[in-house]
């Protein structure tokens, strides 16, 4: 009885010690004695106890934050810059094998290839072609990691903190811009508005009937717009039309 008590005992801690489970987004790594024999997954997993040792990987995309990066551009301005990177495992076999650590080698490379990819670029250029700079950082990224079995996906510059200085000197910059814009749109107006005024110079010129026209048409404006009695001088010109007309049936 105790015997068959103690091999019902040493099954399941055989069975403890050899079964594993798992999950369809691992693979593990099996080393037996020390040697690497392949990667298996997912699903159950049946181990030589003492024997053989497994390591989980996991083949997820991972979303890693930089930590924010003192940076000096090419123009001598020092800023604060952090990332965000996404990576997966592609070949779990090396993520193990070929680094210690593969999260943390990734999230050291990611730290000094930012400072030195942000330090080659100036300050309008971190500001404005960011795409540039992302591809830029993931083309660095991913063959550096490519040995590790790993693919770098994506790398965006998520903040660029500026001191306030250059924050105070850029803001007036913008309204110096801005200002400028105004100042050139309204010349812009006037310049169209004197083209126009020297078109209808040009027509008043050559049809003295429309200078007429456009005579009466002003008093018409004022007698609606004001109940003051307005004298309003009229030339002779305007009469000139009709003493022509009268001219011409008295000859």
């Amino acid at each position: 009885m105790i015997t068959t008590i103690s091999g019902i005992v040493l099954l399941l801690f055989f069975l403890a010690a050899a079964i594993r489970v798992l999950n369809e987004y691992e693979r593990g790594i099996i080393f037996r004695l020390g040697r690497v024999i392949g990667a298996k997954g997912p699903g159950l997993i049946i181990l030589i106890p003492i024997v053989d040792k497994m390591v989980k990987v996991s083949l997820r995309l991972v979303a890693m934050d930089v930590d924010p990066q003192d940076v000096i551009t090419r123009d001598n301005v020092s800023v604060k810059v952090n990332a965000v990177i996404y990576f997966r495992v592609m070949e779990p076999v090396k993520s193990i094998i070929e680094v210690e650590n593969y999260m943390y080698a990734t999230s050291q490379l990611a730290q000094t290839t930012l400072r030195s990819v942000c330090g080659q670029a100036e300050l309008d250029e971190l500001l404005s072609e960011r795409d540039q700079i992302n591809s830029k950082l993931q083309g660095i990224l991913d063959s550096q990691t490519d040995p590790w079995g790993i693919k770098v996906s994506t790398v965006e510059v998520k903040h660029i903190d500026l001191p306030q200085e250059m924050q105070r000197a850029m803001a007036k910059q913008a309204e110096a811009e801005r200002e400028r814009r105004a100042k050139v749109i309204n010349a812009e107006g006037e310049f169209q508005a004197s083209t126009r005024l020297a078109e209808a110079s040009t027509i008043m010129r050559d049809h003295p009937i429309a200078l007429q026209l456009r005579y009466l048409q002003t008093l018409r404006e004022i007698a609606t717009e004001n109940n003051s009695t307005t004298v309003f001088p009229i030339p002779i010109d305007l009469f000139k039309p009709f003493l022509s007309l009268i001219g011409e049936k008295k000859g």
